[in-house]
């Protein structure tokens, strides 16, 4: 059989695999309520700070009644969920299985699996009123500037973007100020979507305050 006869056969069924997908986490998700996403590095140890306060993060927004989304996996992930689990909060692992790093961390009280990433991605934004970035790699800056770039053309509403830890973050806006914003690839506030913290009670005051001016519904309204 042919490589071009193969995909003719397997493509349409892919499709219900990923209908499939979105119908199961959005059936789970909606039922979840006003939700925070935390993004950030597999890799981060418990012993890290990043650890200790992303742990510190899921719990005084589940003491809030906000429940914590993650990427389900280790390290930060796994330290945003410990934090909302252990007050008595939601919280929720998106997780996909990878070669390497991944796997379902034990502290999701809502766990939902994923096989495509486009899908799980959706379901980052989708239900969530705020986003979180802790240190991480490939995969936290890849979910920035997805969401910051859904912010910047008004495809979302602008959600809180958070990025804490000033010594990881500041090197990168200064990057984005002085080649991104010099040479007009983007405009002079778009830098302005993003704030940097290292406080932990400020993240949560943040989100707090616009879930408040706002007026959040039970259910974000991203991609209405």
């Amino acid at each position: 059989m042919s490589d071009t006869n193969f995909l003719m056969r397997e493509d349409p069924w892919r499709i219900f695999r990923i209908m499939a997908e979105f119908v199961d986490s959005f059936q789970t998700l909606s039922q979840v309520g006003p939700a925070v996403t935390i993004f950030g590095s597999a890799r981060t140890k418990p012993s890290d700070k990043y650890y200790r306060a992303a742990t510190t993060i899921g719990k005084k927004l589940a003491q809030h009644n906000l429940a914590v989304i993650t990427g389900g996996g280790p390290g930060i992930m796994e330290a945003a969920n410990k934090g909302a689990s252990k007050a008595g909060g939601k919280s929720v692992g998106l997780n996909i299985e990878l070669p390497k790093e991944q796997f379902a961390n034990p502290f999701s009280n809502i766990p939902i699996h994923f096989h495509y990433f486009f899908a799980r991605k959706v379901c980052f934004v989708k239900y969530s009123l705020g986003f979180v970035y802790m240190p991480g790699g490939f995969g936290t800056l890849d979910e920035l500037f997805e969401v910051l770039t859904l912010v910047q053309t008004e495809r979302i509403p602008q959600f809180p973007l958070i990025l804490f830890g000033s010594e990881y973050w500041n090197g990168l806006l200064k990057w984005a100020k002085t080649q991104m914003t010099a040479h007009s690839f983007i405009s002079p506030g778009d830098l302005d979507l993003v704030k940097v913290t290292d406080d932990v009670d400020e993240v949560v005051k943040i989100i707090l305050d616009y879930e408040r001016h706002a007026g959040t519904p039970a259910l974000p309204q991203a991609f209405a």
